[in-house]
């Protein structure tokens, strides 16, 4: 390969990356917007029970109940393995290009862990969308969240499916509650964790440790 072949390659690479990553951005910016709407629109009928925040560039988080919900939007554009189910989609074997994406990851967690700063509570991943140069997406994520790697080569994102995104992900982290951890598991407790706020919440806790979603067993 010559120097004019392979700066060449650079040069589309960098300009298909750069574009992908520019409509990751409008993609997060548009679901900022809604998150916000939503959550203004819900605390008119039930004030203090639904609150948006603003963290940074690439964070937000919205209260609901006794959950929150992060935003993420990571800054680099990734491509799937070999492996993955995307790259066998006809979509996408058509235009390779197509199955380089942005990625916005969506975590859960309990009020209560920033409420009372217990810095050792989990969150939890449950759903992170894709978007990739022809502005399509698909989700990974729970069953309530996701949405089948098939309508990849249908679904456009805009303002409504950014909607349903915020919405289900709310309705999926409302209908999980903790279960009881068993007895045996959290029977001792030291004198450091008695002495501290930490035993509020019964040692370290989130929604998959120590305890279980009720419908992952169904």
């Amino acid at each position: 390969m010559t120097n004019e072949e392979l700066g060449k390659q650079i040069h589309n690479k960098t300009l298909l990356l750069n574009d992908i990553l520019d409509k990751t951005r409008k993609t997060f910016e548009l679901m900022r917007v809604q998150a916000r709407e939503i959550m203004e629109y819900m605390s008119k009928e039930y004030p203090n029970e639904f609150v948006f925040e603003d963290k940074n560039n690439n964070e937000f988080e919205i209260r609901f109940g006794s959950d929150i919900l992060v935003f993420v939007m990571h800054t680099n554009v990734f491509e799937f393995s070999r492996n993955h189910e995307v790259m066998r989609l006809p979509y996408v074997q058509q235009d390779r290009n197509r199955s380089f994406c942005g990625m916005i990851n969506i975590y859960n967690f309990l009020t209560d862990s920033f409420d009372y700063n217990r810095d050792y509570d989990l969150g939890y991943l449950i759903g992170r969308v894709f978007i990739n140069k022809d502005n399509h997406y698909f989700i990974e994520g729970k069953r309530e969240v996701g949405l089948l790697y098939s309508s990849f080569n249908t679904a456009v994102i805009d303002e409504q499916s950014v909607c349903d995104i915020i919405r289900s992900s709310m309705e999926y982290a409302n209908n999980f509650d903790l279960l009881t951890p068993p007895f045996d598991e959290v029977k001792e407790i030291s004198v450091s964790e008695i002495r501290s706020s930490a035993v509020l919440g019964g040692k370290i806790t989130a929604k998959r440790l120590g305890f279980e979603f009720q419908q992952d067993k169904e």
